[in-house]
């Protein structure tokens, strides 16, 4: 028996088999360019890799080409669709009305629907994959919903509202909800494991950074604050976002570039951050290469992006009254150096040192801290897809346990 873990976009599906008992990774692949004339499939598995080109008009198409691959004698590792015991979907916004995990029925879907609005660019996507899905699968497999803003529902008000007339939050839900909410939630229990304890006590600043990045404080397990706020735009310095910034800037550059609403938005979300600042590129690793040649405005870059993760990390631990461990997670944060020694310089005031030839180190899993840091400092690759699995799972056993 298996579980499937699928992860939507516009134009893309991303997949994930899981063995159901022990969760680990049978099979992961991708299907991209769905709608154009030729779309593109790839597939890992047992050490096998195949890549084609296939016809995937719509989302159900490269559903269903996933399928057909995973029956193939070729890859063999489902002999029917029954196989496939629960389809775990991402879903990027759950609002308030989604506070955990849920099995998917057609009510929850039309309250998806309703949440469209908080998250227009992604969860109409996520939508179109549990629609495909649950066309092409056998009736009776449980569809399970696991959502990016699930973990942060801890947050406290003081921590999610917004100082504005309260009635936008009571007519149009205006708070922060945060987002990689199953990346901060993985690291952060991987933490526990590691140390062979639970998360009593722990008081953790896990510090999601790629293209798109955000920053949680965890305390006892707990997500009680977290940088992105009702959208991903919200927070640290990210690839092409903004991150924080004075809002009056809108109507100024409105007022004096005649630019419209939608033309600022599209400059705060796709020409801003790392690219808007250096001017060459959205990717730290092109921007921290002319750095090195003392391109002026990509070290200003760099400066600005870990400058604004410190001051983070520093809020978070007056915000929980202390700090155990820093965790380092995604593209950025597991495998740049450059921007974990300048988070971490001069830091200890608070108790954070780290060892910059461990840090430099090309390993997987690993603290980088000095062993007389009073502050643990991680390196922890984070896995969405296995959190989405692994709560999949405990859901349909869960409601399988009490009846339901």
């Amino acid at each position: 028996m298996n579980i499937l873990v699928i992860n939507t976009g516009s134009s893309s599906l991303k997949f994930r088999l899981f063995n159901y008992d022990d969760l680990k990774l049978r099979a992961n692949g991708l299907v991209e360019r769905i709608g154009e004339a030729k779309s593109d499939f790839k597939m890992e598995w047992n050490g096998t890799v195949k890549k084609t080109n296939i016809e995937a008009a719509d989302h159900k198409a490269a559903f269903q080409v996933v399928i057909n691959e995973l029956l193939s004698p070729e890859c063999g590792l489902i002999k029917d669709v029954s196989d496939i015991k629960i389809v775990g979907h991402r879903v990027v916004h759950g609002a308030e009305k989604f506070l955990k995990t849920t099995i998917i029925n057609d009510d929850v879907i039309e309250q998806l629907k309703e949440c469209i609005p908080l998250a227009p660019l992604h969860n109409p996507p996520n939508l179109m994959g549990i629609t495909a899905a649950k066309e092409v699968m056998a009736d009776g497999v449980p569809h399970v919903a696991v959502f990016d803003t699930a973990f942060h529902s801890t947050m406290e008000r003081e921590s999610y509202l917004y100082a504005l007339p309260y009635s936008y939050y009571e007519k149009y839900s205006v708070r922060r909800y945060g987002f990689h909410g199953t990346s901060h939630k993985f690291v952060s229990q991987r933490l526990c494991e590691i140390l062979g304890q639970g998360p009593e006590g722990l008081k953790v600043v896990t510090c999601h950074l790629g293209n798109g990045s955000s920053l949680a404080a965890v305390k006892d397990g707990k997500s009680i604050d977290t940088s992105m706020g009702m959208t991903p735009l919200e927070g640290v310095v990210m690839g092409t976002r903004s991150g924080d910034f004075d809002p009056a800037i809108i109507k100024y550059i409105m007022d004096t570039e005649g630019k419209s609403i939608d033309d600022v938005d599209k400059v705060i979300n796709k020409q801003s951050g790392l690219l808007g600042i250096s001017g060459i590129s959205n990717d730290i690793r092109d921007v921290e290469d002319e750095a090195e040649k003392g391109h002026e405005r990509a070290n200003l870059a760099l400066d600005v992006f870990c400058y604004r993760i410190k001051k983070y990390v520093g809020a978070y631990a007056a915000a929980m009254g202390g700090l155990t461990d820093i965790i380092f997670t995604a593209g950025i944060g597991e495998n740049d150096p450059i921007v974990r020694r300048k988070v971490c310089s001069n830091m200890e005031f608070l108790g954070i040192s780290i060892d910059l030839e461990n840090n430099e180190l090309r390993k997987t899993e690993r603290t980088i801290s000095t062993p007389d840091s009073k502050v643990r400092v991680w390196i922890i690759p984070t896995d969405e897809e296995l959190m989405i699995a692994r709560e999949a799972k405990e859901v349909v056993e869960s409601t399988v346990a009490v009846g339901k």
